[in-house]
């Protein structure tokens, strides 16, 4: 289950319930920084079997001592980095295919735009958007996907209806 952006008090009071419901059912969480408020950082370690984290631009103080700027892992056998920003939107592809030479799929956030392409090398980038501030984008979205000897499949971007 792949996550950003949540921004959570700021841009919404807590996380959508079927994002809930998928952190619950998840294997591993990834989440790419911009939590806000470290009490969701604390809910997402007790809830998570496995968490992969980084802190965001909006994440200060106790988010750089118990997160990196970039987390790699290895998920059945993907080689899995996570980092909030990538940049401009042109060029991506490449400027993080060259600085994650030995990584299979890469995970961001930052700009709150759902993105899934492979660069020139087979680098897969997704932004999995934010399930809470989905700015210009018709709603806010997270990631679902199943990692499976070596490849990520089933990838579903899960549209989030604005909270009543």
């Amino acid at each position: 289950m792949l996550t950003a952006d949540t921004h959570v008090p700021k841009r919404a009071r807590d996380l959508p319930d079927g994002l809930w419901a998928a952190i619950d059912a998840a294997d591993v969480v990834v989440h790419a920084g911009d939590w806000v408020d470290v009490a969701l950082l604390d809910r997402f370690e007790e809830r998570a079997r496995r968490l992969v984290a980084v802190y965001g631009n909006n994440d200060h103080g106790p988010f750089h001592r118990r997160l990196p700027e970039v987390a790699r892992a290895e998920i059945e056998g993907i080689r899995l980095a996570v980092v909030h920003e990538t940049g401009d939107a042109k060029g991506r592809e490449q400027r993080c295919a060259s600085r994650f030479p030995d990584t299979d799929v890469l995970v961001f956030g930052h700009s709150h735009i759902p993105w899934d392409t492979t660069a020139p090398n087979g680098l897969r980038l997704i932004n999995p958007g934010s399930p809470t501030d989905r700015r210009r984008q018709p709603h806010g979205t997270y990631v679902t996907a199943v990692a499976d000897s070596g490849a990520l499949r089933d990838v579903v971007f899960h549209a989030v209806p604005p909270r009543r």
